[in-house]
């Protein structure tokens, strides 16, 4: 019929969130931007470098790479053991702020002109370790009030600093060793060449890895293709630029990080 009405169409686009990581110490501003090599130094893969690898290691996830389900399993586990790090390491830092005197009265210790770094993260992954940055920043402040004013000496200043740093650099260097295999569980239940060069290159999976019993709780659904168009979509080099995250903020001075 003419008049019989037709069934409304919407056109909908992706949904985008605006997001944004303030930072007020100089600390956590090198831990995001990471060391790049020269003078005979290795480079340290920074913040900005890991949240690349997590979208990476999300794809392979998600184009039914095991060996990428392995890994997400294992960079979750590490997450999880930074966290734990740095909570400890606020508890000591809550406990030496508690002798203040009652008639005392401390203030948050704010950088007057804090670096905001734009954030563009396709992975939880990544998202963990954002949280776990900005924690750090806060432990970061909280260490810096506290010798400011004298409930720690300087010592236990840098080895706390250090010890929160050293535990993200550890998370963002495991990482760093994620290669994608370009096979899919369908090669390994073939057991084809690609299969077999894929474990001679980064070794026997556990089972249930491999049969998906065990995925991470923030692996995405499997999208199955050729493992063609697989190995098409990704690099295979050493070197992990920072996709999808805008590194191109000028980071905030700091050096005053005692407040006045």
């Amino acid at each position: 019929m003419a008049n019989e009405e037709k069934p409304l169409q919407l056109n909908l686009g992706a949904l985008r969130s605006s997001m944004a990581l303030t930072l007020h110490t100089h600390h956590a501003s090198r831990i995001w931007h990471g060391r790049a090599a020269g003078d005979g130094k290795p480079g340290i893969v920074g913040l900005n470098g890991f949240i690349a690898i997590a979208n990476k290691v999300k794809r392979g996830s998600e184009q039914d790479d095991p060996y990428s389900d392995w890994w997400m399993l294992r960079i979750e586990e590490k997450l999880s053991q930074t966290k734990n790090t740095l909570q400890e390491l606020r508890e000591q830092v809550d406990q030496a702020l508690s002798d203040v005197p009652a008639a005392l009265s401390l203030g948050e210790n704010l950088n007057v002109q804090p670096v905001k770094l734009p954030l563009f993260v396709n992975a939880q992954l990544g998202f963990l370790a954002v949280y776990l940055l900005a924690e750090y920043d806060d432990l970061a402040r909280k260490l810096i009030l506290a010798h400011h004013t004298a409930l720690i000496d300087r010592s236990t200043l840098e080895r706390w600093l250090n010890d929160g740093a050293h535990a993200l650099r550890s998370l963002f260097s495991l990482a760093q060793q994620y290669r994608f295999s370009g096979c899919t569980r369908d090669d390994f239940a073939a057991r084809n060449a690609a299969a077999r060069a894929a474990i001679d290159k980064f070794g026997e999976l556990p089972q249930d890895v491999l049969e998906a019993t065990r995925r991470s709780r923030y692996a995405p659904p499997i999208v199955r293709h050729s493992a063609l168009t697989a190995s098409a979509s990704y690099d295979t080099d050493d070197d992990f630029p920072a996709e999808g995250v805008d590194t191109s903020t000028t980071t905030a001075d700091d050096s005053g990080d005692a407040p006045a």
